[in-house]
């Protein structure tokens, strides 16, 4: 430290910094605060268009390997802890190989998903999805099935199936008589045809329709391949 360094000068100095310091912390605060701000405007104002994009963006992450894994942290969990937001809904098949958050690389609050076997459009389902676009404003729904898929698996089979399962499969047998004479794999034909009378069976639903004709949402179909992990879009 310099000699000609006086106690008064040594102690204006420390002040300075101390106050550039508070300073910098405040700008950082101010400029965090408006970030968040930010961010939840465009969460609300998405439009159905943007939302699939950054659903099939964020699936090509995946599928390269390149995950932002976003809204992850404990900031976001207290964020959303008091309301939620989704930019999208998903209404997918339960198979445990088709986690929704992970296969499009997305993080707490930003999916609203419903999980049954064979991904079918059952009043609780609809009534879920309801919600979650007029009441949570989600701008799209996905129904994604997939590849290889046990409940079609099942339905193709036939017969007798124990307890609740035969609901499943009675909804999905319309899907089986579409695609019976298409060609290609059967199975793939099925699971597709099926994801596509699940859409039409959503878009009878007068909340739904409501919402589409006011452009504030999109119904469409996805197809997920086990294999790569790719979500392609069906119809």
């Amino acid at each position: 430290m310099p000699r000609n360094l006086s106690r008064r000068s040594l102690v204006k100095l420390s002040a300075g910094a101390v106050g550039a310091g508070v300073l910098a912390t405040a700008c950082s605060d101010s400029l965090s605060s408006k970030t968040v701000v930010t961010e939840e405007k465009e969460e609300k104002n998405i439009t159905p268009d943007q939302a699939l994009k950054k659903l099939m963006e964020g699936n090509q992450r995946f599928v390269n390997q390149t995950q932002k894994n976003p809204n992850q942290t404990i900031t976001r969990l207290k964020k959303v802890a008091s309301g939620q937001n989704p930019y999208a809904s998903i209404l997918g098949c339960a198979d445990s190989r088709v986690p929704a958050e992970i296969i499009f690389d997305q993080g707490l609050g930003d999916l609203f998903v419903c999980r049954v076997a064979g991904n079918v459009a059952t009043p609780e389902e609809i009534g879920t999805l309801e919600f979650g676009s007029l009441i949570l404003g989600s701008k799209l729904i996905m129904v994604m099935g997939h590849e290889r898929c046990g409940a079609v698996k099942a339905t193709i089979a036939g017969g007798e199936v124990p307890g609740q399962i035969g609901s499943l499969l009675e909804a999905i047998k319309p899907a089986v008589t579409i695609a019976k004479n298409q060609p290609g794999d059967k199975l793939e034909n099925i699971c597709k045809a099926n994801i596509l009378q699940q859409v039409e069976t959503l878009k009878k639903s007068p909340v739904l329709v409501k919402l589409i004709q006011d452009k504030k949402l999109k119904i469409i179909g996805g197809y997920y391949d086990l294999d790569t992990g790719k979500v392609s879009l069906v119809g």
